[in-house]
């Protein structure tokens, strides 16, 4: 049967400190500040993140002014406001410390309704938007994990592993459907993360050569050509593990082609698009670190409601208790 290597005590205590590491080691290491962030937005902002597209969001109507907000489903697109709006400049970002709820979710050891990440954003170039400058920036992330694993070893040696590989690989989507074309988007994942440890899957959103989609993503945000999830392999549970969904945003042309690409040319008349096509907003790099992935991958737990607390299915908490887990 499983056993959590750290008792409940020792997990809250784990869990602070790597968050605190974690936090103050990648502000650094991406020069970012640290913002307040919102809970909820109104949706005729559109600057919710439409995730996949099809999610839908908690809303709930504001006595005082009748108006109906919406929970965040993260800030992808709140983010480069809100660096427009403190006045930051090129090589400069910020980050939040990002709480959200995801209603349609399917809960399982992985995810959860809760979700609690890093979400950060940092203003580029023109001469930045490229693939080169993407990989500089998911390496000096990856260094943040990797260091991060050594700094809670040290703390909890009962923790030591070597999970993570020195290097992260590259691959993208179209290379994955390549060399799998047999295999489901998922299966080819956790292939390629048990074969290679760590790997940086690039180009999610547009269609592949054999005209589906490795997966979702919301049309006004990331550049498909130029973003992608960092995954790891987790011996744990022998699957692959996404710890962060990054990437290059759209500029002015990208949104709009992108957004009739989905058949949604319609959201272009939004705030948020008309500053990103008018050129208003400045172009960006960000993306979403999770906190309680991390959590759950240095601490070798089996289920992600080890880390965090969430609401979960009657079953789930059945199944959890036979086997050992206790779900905080």
């Amino acid at each position: 049967m499983y056993k959590s290597k750290l008792d409940l005590q020792e997990t809250e205590l784990a869990i602070k400190a790597l968050k605190d590491h974690f936090e103050s080691t990648l502000a650094a290491k991406l020069n970012l500040t640290r913002v307040s962030a919102p809970l909820f937005v109104l949706p005729q902002t559109g600057l919710n993140d439409n995730l996949n597209g099809t999610e839908r969001p908690v809303a709930f109507d504001i006595k005082e002014t009748g108006c109906t907000a919406e929970i965040v489903h993260s800030l992808a697109k709140w983010k480069r406001y809100a660096l427009k709006r403190y006045g930051f400049s090129a090589g400069e970002g910020l980050y939040t410390d990002m709480n959200a709820i995801r209603r349609d979710e399917i809960c399982d050891e992985l995810h959860s309704i809760y979700v609690d990440q890093y979400d950060w954003e940092k203003i580029i170039t023109p001469q930045e938007r490229n693939r080169e400058y993407l990989r500089y920036t998911v390496r000096e992330i990856y260094e943040v994990i990797h260091n991060a694993q050594h700094y809670l070893e040290k703390l909890f040696p009962v923790l030591k592993t070597d999970f993570l590989p020195r290097e992260i690989t590259f691959i993208s989507t179209q290379e994955l459907e390549n060399e799998y074309p047999l295999l489901t988007p998922r299966e080819r994942e956790r292939t390629a993360a048990e074969k290679y440890g760590a790997i940086f899957l690039e180009n999610i959103g547009g269609k592949l050569k054999s005209g589906k989609i490795h997966d979702g993503r919301a049309p006004d945000y990331d550049d498909w050509s130029l973003n992608g999830d960092i995954i790891l392999f987790y011996p744990v549970l022998q699957t692959a593990f996404e710890v962060s969904s990054m990437g290059i945003r759209v500029d002015s042309e990208t949104m709009q082609r992108q957004l009739m690409q989905a058949g949604l040319p319609e959201r272009a008349c939004m705030p948020y698009h008309r500053g990103v096509i008018s050129g208003e907003l400045p172009l960006t790099i960000g993306g979403g670190i999770g906190q309680s992935r991390l959590c759950m991958y240095f601490l070798q737990k089996k289920h992600i409601g080890e880390v965090q607390a969430s609401i979960w299915p009657e079953d789930t908490m059945r199944k959890c208790s036979i086997e050992g887990i206790t779900l905080l």
